[in-house]
């Protein structure tokens, strides 16, 4: 009895080591983009451009700033 519960607990234990990277597969799969087109490529230039814009416009900082300053 305790050779067959031991038997199955190992069965067990190794079907659900074997099915975790097989599930983490199928979503990599599911995952990947589709072939690059020419609208998809000039929609990502368009977002890349906006993204550079974006960063430019975000001051660069200097001092360190300290918010308890005043109340030492």
């Amino acid at each position: 009895m305790r050779t067959s519960l031991k038997f199955g607990t190992a069965a067990i234990a190794i079907a659900l080591l074997a099915h975790t990277p097989l599930a983490e597969a199928k979503g990599k799969r599911q995952q990947q983009e589709p072939g690059t087109t020419a609208e998809n490529a000039d929609k990502k230039k368009a977002l890349d451009a906006d993204y550079k814009k974006a960063l430019q416009s975000v001051p660069d900082v200097t001092a360190k700033q300290d918010p308890w300053k005043t109340m030492r």
